[in-house]
């Protein structure tokens, strides 16, 4: 049986104060996986995509590929990652790939890869992990509803890229990330389902993402975290 071949994509922009603790939570996971399935390839790249700060003097630091682009677009960040990886591993076929993604101000637990292959094995052909803010970014307000509202085994299905994964073959169906400013992940993840993927849902393996309020998409997560904020301390207030 020919090894499972696996892309992992890092899209960066200006992570320098996050990105250590990324790459360090990445190999973590990425050599526990290897141990637990020896002969599995995986290429990790982080794609520095319109970097003006330190993050890749970081990234060189460990064992990842780089690829540098210019297009300050996310979408199109994890699509030529995605297509590094995927030349790096040597273009396996689709049904012998699978494609993780994170983002550079996220760790990933030590079990995230492995937790997606296990459900790979299972049937899975797109893993839509869950994902939480940094509980030390957030006042202990926000952390408890947080806490309220996310009911440990009930994932809602939301998309993020900080914590997806697909096999190559839907990956191919899709159309690969689209080259958007913001929701790619969405976009690839609607394609997947009207190509027929069957698509699970999973909180186990939890992703830990940066709390801030302002993020480096417009709607991203960090403008979901701002805006829990606000309505919670409106609601303190009165």
């Amino acid at each position: 049986m020919t090894p499972l071949a696996v892309a992992v994509v890092v899209p960066v922009h200006d992570e320098a104060a996050l990105l250590d603790a990324c790459l360090a939570a990445l190999t973590a996971a990425l050599d526990h996986t290897r141990r637990i399935h020896p002969g599995i390839r995986i290429a990790p790249v982080v794609v520095l995509d319109a970097c003006t700060d330190a993050s890749e003097r970081i990234a060189r630091s460990w064992p990842v590929s780089i690829l540098r682009i210019d297009a300050r677009r996310v979408g199109t960040a994890r699509r030529r990652g995605v297509a590094a990886a995927l030349a790096e591993l040597g273009d396996p076929a689709p049904d012998e790939t699978w494609i993780a993604t994170t983002d550079g101000d996220s760790t990933v637990p030590l079990t995230w890869l492995d937790h997606q292959l296990d459900l790979r094995a299972a049937g899975a052909q797109v893993v839509l992990g869950t994902v939480r803010p940094d509980f030390a970014d957030l006042t202990p307000a926000h952390a408890a509803h947080w806490l309220d509202t996310h009911p440990r085994g009930e994932p809602a299905g939301n998309v993020h890229g900080a914590n997806l994964g697909m096999s190559g073959a839907v990956h191919l169906a899709a159309g690969g990330f689209p080259d958007l400013d913001e929701h790619e992940d969405v976009e690839i993840v609607r394609a997947a389902r009207a190509a027929g993927a069957r698509v699970v849902a999973t909180d186990r393996n939890e992703v830990t993402t940066s709390g801030r309020f302002e993020g480096r998409t417009p709607g991203g997560y960090a403008a979901f975290v701002h805006a829990t904020h606000e309505r919670i301390s409106g609601r303190a207030g009165r």
